[in-house]
């Protein structure tokens, strides 16, 4: 259970407010409610092209990583398709370091041209190193327009093509900056050594100031129901073949999500999955195999992917997967299989919420489902998921036409 307290300003931020006063440091968590999936399909890749102008300097701040460094402070920032998070750790008596210098990043980036083009080039050879000239690395860029035909999860955060980032202006940058780095686009959460009060005092000094955005409109193309099975087979420079199937399935904060979780989970979370057992363990058709879940926002994919030991083809590791799939569906599982899953997924949520930091990000996250306190039931959840839930799971989406299949073959 993480107690917090919550309230808005009146330019819509969102704060929430998690007190623990056994620690001895503070953690200042701002969200973002923009990802890749906001993104226009012609310029792709500025969320992330965002978490890194963020750190480039503000109006008020030259050097932001410097002056957190002076208080003894950490931060840093990830992207996905669905929101932008940056989060800042300090000592708890220098919390109002963190509330100043995310306010200044919030209220104006100075646009140079010197940090954009920097940042470009950064980013640039990210998606080089990261995705182009890394073992399989460029293999969701080449899933994700397989699985999904409408909805823009079918591109990565780190975008479509380099040209995106590449031809990005100073024009383009400030319209994506004014339109969703608002106060009423974003999750504030303070948590730590703080009480309600101090947070709402300094949330009022630091943010209360900074306009309210625009409301936005998101209309994400709803991604159609899938009713054929769909393959690509591309080759590259790698060592082994790869195999990865994706099937569709119920939204993050949907009825069915933790059904479908607790579904990968059977099948090939750890050496005791099924997966694992039938095809790494006795017949070492793969080396490797794992199955899990995206958590995406909107409609997204359970995942099975491994690698093939030397001489299997990826057909005939598809075909053993089905087999590993197709016994589940016939022959159902044991109380105990269950049984286990379940106790294993609320270990990691437990075990989540050890650290001060895990706590705001969940909290954070939460807010997104309408209703904070979703991260208090998610075990009560977890736990009503029976035996029959998981079977009705496993014949509705383990299906051949809601898979697609990408053989990722080494030459």
């Amino acid at each position: 259970m993480i107690h917090f307290k919550e309230f808005w300003l009146n330019n819509g931020l969102q704060v929430i407010v998690h007190e623990d006063p056994s620690v001895q440091i503070a953690v200042l968590n701002l969200l973002y409610k923009v990802g890749s999936r906001d993104e226009d399909p012609t310029k792709t890749g500025f969320a992330h092209l965002f978490e890194h102008l963020m750190f480039g300097g503000s109006i008020n701040v030259e050097n932001f990583d410097s002056e957190l460094q002076k208080v003894g402070g950490d931060n840093n920032a990830f992207t996905s398709p669905d929101i932008t998070n940056y989060y800042i750790t300090v000592p708890h008596q220098n919390i109002e370091c963190a509330f100043w210098l995310e306010s200044d990043r919030m209220l104006g980036l100075p646009f140079s041209d010197k940090v954009l083009e920097v940042q470009k080039n950064v980013v640039i050879e990210e998606f080089k190193q990261r995705y182009l000239n890394q073992p399989y690395g460029d293999l969701w860029l080449k899933m994700r327009p397989l699985a999904y035909q409408k909805h823009s999860y079918r591109w990565a955060t780190i975008g479509k093509e380099i040209s995106h980032i590449e031809n990005a202006t100073q024009d383009d940058v400030k319209a994506f900056y004014n339109k969703y780095y608002t106060p009423n686009n974003a999750v504030l959460v303070v948590a730590g050594n703080v009480t309600v009060s101090q947070v709402k005092k300094l949330s009022e000094k630091w943010f209360s100031d900074i306009p309210s955005g625009q409301p936005i409109e998101r209309n994400y193309k709803s991604e159609p129901l899938q009713n054929q099975k769909r393959e690509l087979v591309i080759t590259a420079n790698v060592p082994a073949d790869m195999l990865t199937m994706a099937f569709h399935m119920p939204a993050r904060f949907a009825e069915g999500y933790h059904t479908a979780d607790l579904v990968s989970d059977i099948l090939g979370r750890e050496k005791s999955s099924r997966l694992y057992n039938a095809l790494v363990r006795d017949s070492e058709i793969f080396k490797s195999i794992n199955a899990y879940v995206m958590g995406s926002l909107d409609p997204g994919l359970l995942v099975i992917s491994g690698k093939l030991s030397s001489g299997v083809s990826t057909e005939q590791g598809e075909k053993e997967i089905w087999n590993v799939i197709n016994l589940l569906q016939n022959s159902g599982l044991e109380k105990q299989e269950l049984d286990k899953v379940r106790n294993q997924a609320e270990s990691t949520l437990a075990f989540g919420e050890v650290e001060v930091l895990n706590r705001a990000m969940t909290l954070a996250y939460s807010a997104l489902s309408g209703d904070v306190n979703h991260c208090n039931e998610e075990i009560n959840r977890i736990r009503a998921v029976e035996e029959s839930d998981i079977m009705k799971m496993v014949n509705e989406l383990l299906i051949e036409k809601n898979c697609s299949v990408l053989h990722y073959k080494s030459n």
